[in-house]
């Protein structure tokens, strides 16, 4: 028995060694607490990570020393830029140069740069899957067509295009899981289009080839059951038939109205087309990436931006869909680029849904701060003359500010139980030892603490928004903008709020919540209306607000409020307090509450009374001191330009 035991160990050592798929970490995602966790191994893992554009070796030794062992690093197939518009050259040497020919040696670098300043590291690749130019080349049957006739990179219709490049990332990690670098990888972020966030560049919208025409109507077909009269009657077009429908012109002129369905169903399909070719996108190389590795990897995406950019040409109005998706792990969005001080950056998409479906929610904190530097002092050769470099690439002046912005990113991803990875862009933005501890205590913090659902702390509003909203727009987003800038004030109600996409309204608690918003929903459904009588009966206010202003309704009362669109955080304040919403805080200051945790984050410093709905032991956790043994009131003197975290045990 002994000789057996031995030769089977040396047989599973020597496969060990010649095959790197059994030294694969195995990163994924489960539902824990209420939210969804990262797993590396069977293990929950921390999920703040580091990326930078232009990745230099001291930049990685200054965040692995702060605790952080997650990296994120870029990758492109082809060799463009990732935004046609600003003309911003590559940042690395492309790996697809030619039918099945591959340079991974910036894959290499990247790798080596990493490991050599951190042995620990676990690495996820953000893949940039637009074509090479030579592909375009040899294949315009399946690149985008221009008006003029010439081409432009790939057709995202193209079956071609998604077989091909599909094909070519497989041969990308089939080298990556052999190689001695794949016991450090643990995921891969699907990118592509616009600024690598699945955006139509802007050549792309009107995409004259057709094979987009052809999978429009095969498209049409499924949506109306391959009833022409259906068909018909949706379009208000006696005469359209499968063969023969067309797209609507997405680059039509600018008119500041909302569009009739009823007589402008055609540009309308159009969008939801447009948007769920990029979904279905998304979808195959997750499922390219996730078969290749036997499930062993991670996948992301940028997607689904829905509560910020509001241009439906840009594609993002197909999140519901995507989040049905079996082989994505996570999303991601960079938060809102609001970036004042006293204003909440939010994502921009409506993270509960995702956390609903168990994704996992990671934010791009691509944070400008006093040491921000530019492309143009860091890359000069690939920066374009007069862009990146003035409004929000700067950061704020001083770092007091700089130090509070961190730390408000910090608190809200505690706060709503989430991550994300802390992107300096072009290098150095965040390498000053008081920014560098915020990046460590944050994830000090996270390791100190027991995860927890907060019990008492969930939020008491839900806001529910429809993202299928701009395609009503004619204005092109402006009037959608109109209705989504409430999303400023309801970061300083001082209470927290949960963020749904319309389909998981029917998902929502009738016990949760005491006030439910409905922004931006028209044309209610029966269903919709049901619960809303139910939501009524129970004791919630409910808030519609459309186009032509705001139902108010609670209890037997309904109160339209003709032409108001949007509001203050002090009237929301008041509409949430009358229905029975705790108010921790009514300063008008940026407020995250949730998971144990709550932030503050002030411009003017001076006293604030913080109310809590129960007892509590309240803890400065960065400072490590108690603030209070027991108490349900707390006093706290603030700084200017500051942001205040606290831990509370709920007694």
């Amino acid at each position: 028995m002994e000789i057996i035991s031995k030769s089977y160990c040396f047989l599973i050592i020597s496969l060990m060694i010649c095959n790197p798929l059994l030294c694969q970490s195995r990163a994924e995602v489960k539902s824990t607490q209420d939210v969804p966790v990262l797993y590396i191994d069977g293990n929950p893992y921390p999920p703040f990570a580091y990326m930078s554009y232009l990745g230099e070796e001291k930049y990685y030794r200054q965040i692995a020393a702060t605790g952080i062992h997650l990296y994120c690093f870029p990758a492109y197939m082809g060799e463009r830029g990732i935004n046609a518009g600003s003309g911003i050259g590559p940042f690395r040497t492309h790996v697809w140069t030619g039918e099945n020919q591959y340079d991974f040696s910036s894959i290499i670098t990247d790798f080596e740069k990493i490991i050599t300043a951190d042995p620990k590291a676990k690495i996820i690749i953000r893949f940039y899957l637009d074509a090479p130019l030579w592909w375009e080349k040899i294949n315009p049957d399946a690149s985008t067509h221009l008006p003029d006739g010439s081409t432009f990179r790939q057709c995202f219709v193209s079956e071609k295009w998604r077989r091909e490049t599909g094909k070519a990332l497989e041969d990308c990690l089939d080298w990556l899981l052999s190689s001695p670098y794949s016991k450090y990888l643990i995921g891969i972020h699907v990118a592509a289009g616009g600024t690598e966030e699945w955006f139509y560049h802007a050549r792309q919208r009107d995409d004259r080839n057709p094979v987009r025409t052809e999978e429009f109507r095969k498209w049409l077909t499924v949506k109306y059951n391959g009833d022409v009269m259906k068909l018909r009657k949706a379009w208000n077009d006696n005469q359209i038939s499968f063969i023969d429908a067309e797209p609507g012109n997405i680059n039509e002129g600018r008119n500041n109205r909302w569009r009739d369905p009823a007589l402008e169903r055609r540009l309308i399909d159009t969008y939801h087309f447009h948007s769920e070719v990029l979904e279905e996108n998304i979808e195959y190389f997750c499922r390219t990436v996730k078969e290749t590795s036997n499930r062993r990897l991670l996948t992301g995406a940028f997607y689904g931006y829905h509560f910020y950019v509001t241009d439906p040409g840009m594609g993002h109005g197909a999140l519901a869909k995507l989040l049905e998706c079996k082989d994505l792990d996570y999303l991601s969005s960079p938060n809102t680029y609001n970036r004042v001080i006293g204003e909440d950056w939010l994502p921009m998409l409506a993270i509960k849904s995702v956390q609903m479906h168990g994704k996992l929610w990671l934010a791009e904190n691509d944070t400008r701060t006093s040491i921000t530097t530019l492309l143009k002092e860091k890359a000069p050769d690939i920066a374009p003359p007069g862009q990146y470099e003035s409004g929000v690439w700067l950061g704020p002046e001083d770092m007091k500010t700089s130090v509070a912005f961190l730390w408000k990113n910090a608190g809200r991803m505690l706060a709503y139980g989430y991550g994300g990875w802390w992107f300096d862009m072009w290098g150095g933005w965040f390498s000053h030892p008081e920014l560098l501890n915020v990046i460590g205590k944050t994830l000090d913090l996270y390791n100190s603490y027991p995860q927890s659902d907060g019990g008492k702390m969930k939020p008491q509003v839900c806001v529910v928004y429809d993202e299928h909203l701009c395609f009503l727009d004619a204005s092109n987003g402006s009037l959608t903008e109109q209705i989504l800038s409430n999303r400023y004030p309801l970061g300083k109600t001082g209470t927290s709020y949960d963020l749904l996409l319309r389909p998981d309204l029917n998902k929502i608690p009738t016990d949760q919540y005491k006030a439910v918003w409905l922004l931006g929903l028209t044309d209610l459904s029966e269903d919709e209306m049901l619960l809303i009588k139910k939501l009524r009966e129970s004791g919630t206010t409910v808030l519609l607000t459309d186009k032509g202003g705001t139902n108010i309704i609670r209890g037997n009362q309904d109160v339209f409020v003709k032409d108001k669109i949007t509001w203050t955080d002090s009237q929301l304040r008041k509409i949430f307090e009358n229905a029975g919403v705790h108010v921790y805080i009514k300063s008008g200051d940026v407020f995250y509450a949730g998971r144990s945790w709550l932030c503050i984050h002030t411009i003017a410093g001076g006293e604030r009374t913080i109310s809590l709905p129960f007892m509590a032991r309240v803890i400065n956790p960065v400072e490590n001191t108690v603030l209070s043994e027991k108490t349900d009131e707390l006093k706290v003197n603030f700084e200017s330009k500051s942001t205040l975290l606290l831990r509370l045990e709920i007694l």
